[in-house]
């Protein structure tokens, strides 16, 4: 059995506030079965698992990984940019415009 690890628990904050939602019987069966296999609640469960993900979803939009690869093209271009082309110019005249309406 798998240790679970509940990353909602902080000690200084009460929950306070509530999340409501319908789900699939299906569904519902198969957190249940998690949860009690885990050792904890429903919503402990539940929250927790939501949380989680959260923070990956999060975390996958606010960083950029980069393979070693596509990492030196990339600081390359940032060391050794390219001389804006036309298109470029145009669009920077346009967004400056925009923002001086």
């Amino acid at each position: 059995m798998l240790p679970f690890v509940d990353h909602t628990l902080e000690p200084e904050s009460r929950a306070n506030a509530r999340m409501n939602f319908r789900t699939k019987a299906s569904i519902k069966a198969t957190i249940q079965k998690a949860a009690a296999l885990s050792g904890v609640d429903d919503s402990t469960f539940t929250m927790s698992a939501a949380y989680d993900c959260a923070l990956k979803v999060i975390n996958t939009h606010e960083n950029t990984f980069l393979k070693d690869v596509d990492h030196e093209v990339f600081f390359a271009a940032l060391d050794n940019p390219p001389e804006p082309t036309d298109a470029l110019k145009a669009a920077l005249a346009q967004h400056t415009d925009e923002l001086s309406r």
